[in-house]
């Protein structure tokens, strides 16, 4: 491999990385307009395995506005990521696979101070990326929820 294409190679993990991470901060913000600029065209999403449904970007971030109001507090941890460049009409680079493991503590909104999450849940997902005339999108999201808990909120219950 020579220097440059090692310094394009470089380019688009860091290029992609940063697309993950802006995956991540959408849905923690809230920010269903930058949630869709992240897919192609056609994108879509399949949330299924975590209690939601699989369709559009646009579907997607209707259905994600819905049900994650319900927590004021969300932070996405998108960990272990794994990336690997694909082919597409036989042109190296041009697609990739990411798949990461994450982490995703909530708290409902309007129950008092900001203490212990009211939720936690981590599984593992896989991106489907397209280098676009835009830079690389989103083309598929599937989520993998391998668990879930809600801890218990009253500590006397434990004793109890």
């Amino acid at each position: 491999m020579t220097q440059r294409a090692e310094l394009a190679t470089v380019l688009d993990r860091l290029a992609v990385d940063e697309l993950i991470t802006e995956y991540a901060a959408a849905v923690d913000d809230g920010d269903w307009t930058a949630y869709q600029t992240l897919f192609t065209a056609d994108g879509r999403a399949d949330y299924r395995s975590a209690g939601g449904i699989e369709g559009d970007a646009g579907q997607i971030a209707g259905w994600l506005a819905e049900n994650l109001s319900l927590f004021a507090m969300r932070q996405h941890l998108i960990v272990n990521r794994r990336l690997r460049f694909g082919f597409l009409d036989h042109d190296t680079g041009d697609t990739a696979r990411v798949r990461a493991d994450y982490l995703n503590p909530m708290r409902f909104t309007g129950d008092g101070a900001p203490t212990a999450p009211d939720l936690v849940c981590g599984g593992r997902y896989d991106f489907g990326l397209l280098r676009t005339p835009d830079g690389w999108r989103l083309r598929e999201v599937v989520v993998h929820e391998k668990w879930r808990r809600q801890p218990d909120r009253d500590p006397a219950a434990l004793s109890g």
